[in-house]
């Protein structure tokens, strides 16, 4: 008591009274932006999941645990769902659509939160040599982009200038490189044009890129010796990126092109990344076992090869991927003139005949997607075999006919693949989820086009149909392979898990309820059951509703 009442007597407020006295009321400040209160936490690692709530603050995870909601200045209600890293998707198609589309809603709206662009050969950098003002008119498309940049540097500076809703990464396509420097030309390059590929890869990287893919079913990847390839990836190698490749068959050659990918892995020590693995076309769904076979016996050989692979039975690619690489040789002139020739066009003709029926597998099997011309826009969702019978004429006419009237720029949807192969790939403990999708939305010259639904809905469609409905996955593995993993695979730290210090991409999901809305023949729509998607630590998707928030990053390797 004596020392309260010398405390009292020294500071003066013992004379005032008890009754008198007006103390100010005190609050701590928030110490969080966001709080995620209840949630079921997926870490991303594969574990069990666990009661926590988790908190935000700038762009990172602060805390994970036990904290009030006194403690943060918004709090989200997220009691029965699950809070997971956002998506990270390894394999995506969004370079030029990003920038016409930069809200990305077709991506945030299913949980993604960063693209891995530049694949299968074709990136949107770099833009130079003799025919880049061929390939400014090809990625500038229908919608008006005019694509100003010239490296990653300046397209990197492009999509930031843009902001967008997502986070991108590019990797560089080995087929732009080669085309800048040589054309596209079905010959090896000379060491002059070498040494220029290889500076262009070096110049890349040194700006960011995270590494180099291949398209070699396309051109000018399919003109690409293995020795060229090797050159690059010990480039990649040197620096710790990634090579990935979309092989050069998925069909009867699938086994020789696993191994091929493999190989370059294993001359350069680079770390390999084999695009959507499947086996394509009825006669050749027996490989796809000894194809998964080829890839563990690498692993085990000290080869540091994975997969990723989209949770459907189709695929899409451009019309053209039918013809034989002598048909497709130098630009689109050169082709249209080869369809003029009668004597021409019947060779491409009798070979589109003999390819059809391996892969996809029949006519009927191949579903256009979009087209150029109004004209044939009628023609979109419709397969070759009912155009065929409309047109009155042979199928496989029917597609030289198309190709011709569109100028080569046709896209198709090819129904080839097992259900049960899909299974098989999607489950393999070395198999991450790729969408091989892009950056879109149901608005502007989009919505004349039919696109694949993996756009829209692959990984709400790994959560319902392969976790929920028919138990292939178990949830933390599928989590896994949505982001940590593909994290890990490309080399990027600071994502793919939740822990403290980590940047706070997060999705937020309903695991009774998400599902995909999007289907082959009403592809464009959203799922449901993702209520909340953060970007950066910024909300992007709140209540199932874009925010218009646009916190997205160009993720740049160090």
């Amino acid at each position: 008591m004596t020392t309260r009442r010398r405390f009292l007597a020294n500071s003066g407020l013992a004379a005032l009274g008890a009754s008198s006295l007006r103390l100010p009321r005190l609050e701590a400040a928030p110490a969080f932006d966001i709080v995620l209160k209840g949630g079921l936490i997926l870490d991303g690692t594969g574990g069990p999941v666990f009661a926590a709530d988790l908190a935000v603050s700038g762009d990172a995870i602060e805390a994970v645990g036990d904290i009030s909601a006194e403690q943060g200045r918004r709090v989200l209600d997220v009691k029965g769902l699950c809070v997971a890293p956002g998506f990270i998707d390894i394999h995506s198609h969004s370079d030029r659509s990003i920038v016409v589309y930069p809200t990305a809603d077709s991506r945030v709206r299913q949980g993604i939160t960063t693209e891995v662009t530049g694949n299968c050969g074709s990136s949107a950098a770099p833009i130079t040599g003799s025919n880049a003002e061929e390939v400014r008119r090809w990625m500038g498309g229908d919608e008006g982009l005019r694509p100003d940049w010239t490296d990653v540097a300046s397209y990197a500076a492009r999509v930031e200038a843009e902001r967008v809703s997502v986070n991108q990464a590019l990797l560089l396509g080995q087929g732009t490189i080669r085309q800048a420097v040589a054309g596209n030309q079905d010959r090896p390059l000379t060491s002059e044009e070498m040494a220029r590929v290889l500076r262009l890869v070096d110049d890349g990287l040194d700006q960011g890129a995270w590494g180099v893919s291949t398209g070699l079913e396309y051109t000018p990847g399919r003109y690409t010796p293995t020795d060229e390839i090797v050159a690059m990836a010990r480039l990649v190698a040197r620096r710790g990126g990634l090579y990935a490749s979309h092989i050069r068959n998925e069909e009867a050659l699938l086994l020789e092109s696993v191994a091929e990918a493999i190989e370059i892995g294993r001359r350069s020590g680079v770390r390999v990344e084999i695009s959507h693995l499947k086996a394509a076309g009825r006669v050749n769904w027996d490989k796809q076992g000894p194809a998964i076979d080829l890839i563990e016996s690498a692993r085990r050989e000290g080869v540091g090869v994975l997969a990723d692979a989209y949770p459907y039975g189709a695929y899409s690619t451009g019309l053209t991927i039918l013809f034989q690489n002598w048909a497709l040789e130098g630009d689109t002139a050169a082709l249209m003139a080869r369809l003029a020739d009668p004597s021409t066009r019947q060779r491409i003709r009798r070979e589109v005949a003999v390819r059809v029926p391996q892969e996809p597998g029949g006519y009927d099997l191949i579903v256009i997607s979009s087209v150029k011309t109004s004209a044939n826009q009628r023609l979109v969702g419709k397969n070759m075999l009912q155009i065929a019978e409309a047109w009155g004429i042979d199928p496989d006419e029917a597609i030289l006919r198309l190709i011709q009237e569109e100028s080569g720029s046709v896209s198709y949807v090819g129904h080839a693949m097992s259900a049960d192969n899909v299974d098989r790939v999607l489950s393999h403990p070395l198999v991450m989820v790729g969408s091989d999708g892009y950056s879109v939305a149901p608005t502007g010259r989009a919505v004349l086009d039919r696109p694949h639904p993996r756009s829209y809905g692959a990984y709400a469609r790994v959560l319902q149909h392969y976790v929920r409905e028919r138990k292939v996955l178990a949830l933390p593995a599928a989590v896994r392979k949505m982001t940590s993993m593909p994290a890990d695979q490309l080399g990027l730290r600071d994502r793919g898990r939740v822990a403290r210090g980590l940047k706070a991409d997060l999705v937020v999901f309903d695991p009774s309820s998400v599902t995909e809305q999007s289907t082959f023949d009403n592809p464009q729509r959203y799922p449901v059951g993702i209520p909340h998607v953060l970007v950066n630590g910024v909300l992007v998707v709140e209540n199932g509703a874009h925010t218009g928030a646009r916190p997205g990053r160009m993720l740049r390797r160090a």
